[in-house]
């Protein structure tokens, strides 16, 4: 048990690490080769929020535990609402945007039922997997209309600032192309086989314990690689510079349900398999809390309006925002599932 604990946790170290200089070498890279910070924000910084997740499901795909990649993908959408938002917007409320609220929550609420569609035989095939993952270009395709026809949707996202999230934009001229290629190669290597160590670290836990590789998947697994958004969240939370918090975790979390969850029945022979319990509980705690956050950031945004709407037009709105009430909300729904997850040791 012992040495599978600490595969778990040099695994984990590793992964973040490794992700964060891949991503890094990406963005400059493309820089380099002279892609917009637009398209930069909107593929490789949106690919870096889910790098983890990725590789560790296409890990588990292709070593017999495609269950614990499911698992993965619904657990980490779970953990990035009930405990990343919610500890963040503990901290300080979480301004929400134009573009959150018009573009990224319409383009989540449909992959997620999308995903749920997928899941009613409690199966993902290779079709659901075609499916799911063809979502994402279709998602992507839509977003990049939206910032060219609405542009003022796309300073209010300021994607330069998701772009500094993961490497200072005055530092990407200045990294040279070799170095950049290194940190790209070097950092999808120190992936590839960090993931691999977690997997195998994973997958001994799991029957050292006696308990499904799901279970492992969507608690131990799912909750380390949202680790590093919960620390970076609340490091920012703690310097109040949490303007791109939640479209960090709407953008995390499409990917999650199109890139990640389509692993298994794109890589595994004849798809996977499931319990009726990763529909009738799993996704349905995970459509819960994703309506919870809709309904949430919807509620704020109209009480906003509302509120304003007999003041000139030349008045500034407040911004509306994600605060106390919203993060005990997820914190008890995300606390709820826990329980349910603990019911069926």
């Amino acid at each position: 048990m012992t040495l599978a604990l600490l595969a778990v946790l040099v695994g984990f170290i590793a992964l973040v690490w490794s992700a964060d200089r891949f991503v890094t070498g990406a963005a400059v890279t493309a820089k380099h080769l002279g892609m917009s910070t637009m398209m930069i924000g909107l593929t490789i910084v949106a690919f870096g929020t889910s790098a983890p997740e990725i590789f560790v499901s296409l890990n588990a795909a292709l070593h017999d535990a495609a269950d614990m990649a499911v698992g993965n993908a619904l657990g980490s959408n779970l953990a990035n609402v009930g405990l990343v938002l919610a500890v963040t917007a503990l901290i300080t409320a979480i301004p929400i945007s134009k573009s959150v609220v018009r573009r990224e929550l319409p383009i989540l609420a449909a992959i997620t039922l999308l995903a749920g569609y997928t899941l009613l035989d409690y199966k993902v095939s290779f079709v659901d997997g075609c499916l799911l993952l063809g979502s994402i270009f279709v998602a992507g395709y839509l977003a990049f209309r939206s910032h060219q026809n609405n542009p003022e949707l796309a300073d209010d996202d300021d994607l330069a600032a998701s772009l500094e999230a993961i490497t200072p934009e005055e530092d990407l001229e200045h990294i040279p192309k070799t170095r950049a290629w290194m940190l790209l190669i070097g950092g999808l290597v120190i992936l590839v086989a960090s993931s691999n160590l977690l997997v195998w670290g994973a997958k001994s836990v799991a029957v050292q314990l006696g308990v499904s590789q799901l279970i492992i998947g969507l608690t131990l697994v799912a909750i380390g690689t949202s680790l590093p958004e919960l620390a970076a969240s609340v490091a920012c939370a703690l310097k109040g510079q949490v303007d791109i918090a939640l479209g960090n975790v709407v953008g995390s979390n499409i990917f999650n349900l199109a890139a990640v969850m389509s692993i298994p029945g794109l890589v595994a022979g004849g798809g996977v398999q499931l319990g009726s319990e990763i529909f009738t509980r799993d996704y349905a705690f995970m459509a819960g809390i994703t309506l919870l956050l809709i309904v949430a950031v919807l509620t704020d945004a109209l009480w906003i309006r509302f509120k304003h709407m007999r003041k000139p037009d030349n008045e500034a709105r407040p911004r509306p925002h994600l605060g106390r009430i919203a993060a005990a909300m997820f914190l008890l729904g995300y606390l709820l599932y826990t329980l349910q997850l603990l019911k069926a040791l």
